[in-house]
């Protein structure tokens, strides 16, 4: 597609969301919708600014953490208990689509500006929350953090070598999980909106979010009652799936069908393995996976990994280095072609490589990069749509409204 039939404005334009949350899973989740090209303010305590502007590692004095999730964002401050704080947010809200908080359950309410208090302000409005363990049920009042979630998921009791204490995820894959669902249950909600006119309270919470990803798992309990337990870098029913050694470093092997394990004994120069009884079909195959390894193991010994993804690859074999960061900034297809770590131009900073979002549009396209903001820098322009006056905007301030 050539670029004039492109619009740079992404396939949110004309979205406008109030961004209550702070720290990484709601504003992971509102910059994927300003990335689409929703209008996202973002709303901060003036005493109290989100606590990622303090995060390490700093440039100039300035965290590099905030601007990767704060990018492409309006900003302004507005003390939520203050009772011209509680009303400039009413205000806000009668034009708005979205509003997104991650405080505790039951805090928002407690200030008279809650789901239920909202809609009588606008009845469109979608109202979305991301909590630790929800909004409602017996450990809703937890105090949750992603490492809490991994664990009470779950997915560290399978995460992990069977000989070694469970394990955490590398990222914040709960904090992150959840900023992707409420993303869903918002434009799934949006679509109700269009039909039916109304609006509606969605969550999601980090262990529900984590559960869900791990639905094959609880198959094998549901329907056998398997337990499943940690296996390191082995795929259970299938292999050879998972983890191996070239001479230089590590490679994954995905061999899921008969045709792919041809190809692949094709490749280690042991085609009579597709036609042995120890490795025809999964089962046979798990069953003599030592027997199996042994001879992947024998022929990578003197390879390096390059060469082995190049000829698995070439016979249709699913093969991938064990890459690390430094190795994918610099991939030609993931850092160049499908462009997932663009330069941010960020004030205080200059250049800045931020992740970006892992869906293109062929018409809309994303909305530009833009620099994440500074404390309340869209405060004249959000109040003044508002009807304040520059006076009226300094006197907020003084009275530490805003």
């Amino acid at each position: 597609m050539e670029e004039k039939h492109v619009s740079r404005q992404g396939p949110l334009a004309g979205l406008k969301v109030i961004d209550l949350t702070r720290v990484l899973s709601g504003p992971f989740a509102t910059m994927w919708m300003a990335t689409m090209g929703a209008e996202v303010i973002k709303v901060e305590n003036p005493g109290d600014t989100d606590v990622t502007r303090t995060y390490h590692p700093g440039i100039n004095g300035k965290s590099a953490y905030f601007p990767t999730v704060n990018h492409n964002k309006k900003a302004i401050t507005l003390n939520l208990k203050a009772p011209e704080g509680k009303e400039l947010l009413r205000e806000l809200v009668k034009d708005a689509d979205v509003v997104i908080e991650n405080f505790r359950p039951g805090v928002m309410d407690k200030l008279e500006l809650g789901y239920e208090d909202l809609a009588k302000i606008n009845p469109e409005i979608i109202y979305a929350s991301i909590s630790g363990y929800g909004t409602y049920g017996p450990y809703s009042q937890r105090p949750g953090y992603d490492v809490t979630a991994q664990a009470m998921s779950g997915l560290m009791f399978l995460t992990g070598f069977p000989d070694a204490p469970p394990t955490r995820v590398g990222s914040s894959f709960g904090d992150t999980t959840a900023g992707v669902n409420i993303v869903l249950a918002i434009l799934a909600a949006l679509y109700d909106r269009s039909q039916t006119g109304l609006g509606q309270k969605v969550e999601t919470s980090l262990v529900d979010s984590l559960i869900s990803l791990s639905t094959q798992d609880y198959i094998r309990y549901f329907a056998a009652g398997q337990i499943p337990t940690r296996m390191g870098n082995i795929y259970k029913t299938w292999t050879p799936y998972g983890t191996y050694q070239a001479k230089d470093g590590y490679y994954n092997l995905g061999v899921g069908t008969e045709k792919h394990f041809a190809l692949f004994a094709e490749v280690i120069e042991q085609p009579e393995l597709s036609k042995d009884p120890r490795f025809i079909g999964h089962d046979a195959r798990v069953a003599h996976r030592e027997e199996l390894d042994a001879y992947i193991n024998a022929w990578a010994a003197d390879k390096n990994v390059k060469d082995i993804i190049a000829r698995m690859v070439a016979k249709g074999v699913p093969c991938a280095p064990v890459n690390s960061i430094v190795e994918l900034v610099e991939d030609e297809h993931i850092a160049g072609a499908r462009e997932m770590f663009p330069t941010l131009q960020q004030e205080g900073i200059g250049e800045l490589k931020v992740t970006n979002i892992p869906v293109r549009f062929s018409r809309s396209g994303l909305a530009p990069l833009k620099s994440a903001p500074e404390v309340g820098a869209d405060n004249e322009e959000i109040y003044g749509a508002l009807g304040k006056t520059p006076e009226e905007i300094r006197q907020l301030q003084e009275n530490h409204v805003i």
